[in-house]
């Protein structure tokens, strides 16, 4: 990707932007992350669209209700000021679906939902599936490790970041031909 070309940034749902907590169907169990709403705010001030692809196999285990997931990504929305597309994949990972990551199938949907090529798409995530998934269609990845991310994971990581706001900002100084 050409620093110039960065025309969406999707992140993960669990463990990069809110705390990760199993299956969560309870909105107000919602915890945004430290700085994943000064990270949004930054795209947003910067004019870059903003989404969000979350893997919710909860829905598919019977764990979770569709409307659980939809209440809970509310919640999520407005505690970080509101982001451009929520796509979540219900199925579980025995299922073989295309949109569960680490498919591409939920980041070629949100590109398109944003008007934007995949190609030209930062995926920001806290394990593998979500790099692999900018991967397979085409975007790019970065991942921003926490207590669940593997040690493998990280050192085979194309792209990190310490934290949600210095990746957003790497991200915003190459658009501008800034060294990083």
């Amino acid at each position: 990707m050409t620093p110039r070309t960065l025309a969406a940034v999707l992140f993960d749902r669990d463990g990069t932007l809110i705390e990760d907590v199993p299956y969560n169907g309870d909105p107000a169990r919602v915890r945004p992350l430290p700085g994943a709403r000064h990270a949004v705010d930054l795209l947003r001030a910067a004019g870059i669209p903003a989404g969000v692809v979350s893997n919710q196999s909860g829905i598919g285990r019977g764990l979770l209700t569709d409307a659980d997931v939809r209440r809970v990504n509310d919640r999520a929305d407005a505690l970080l000021g509101g982001l451009d597309t929520w796509l979540y994949c219900p199925h579980v990972p025995e299922a073989g679906c295309p949109c569960r990551k680490p498919r591409p199938g939920l980041v070629v949907e949100a590109a398109r939902r944003l008007g934007v090529a995949p190609a030209h798409c930062v995926v920001i995530g806290d394990i593998s599936a979500d790099v692999e998934a900018a991967r397979a269609a085409g975007a790019r990845g970065v991942l921003v490790p926490n207590a669940a991310t593997r040690p493998t994971e990280i050192r085979t990581a194309p792209d990190t970041a310490p934290d949600l706001v210095t990746a957003v900002r790497r991200l915003l100084a190459g658009r501008r031909g800034d060294r990083p």
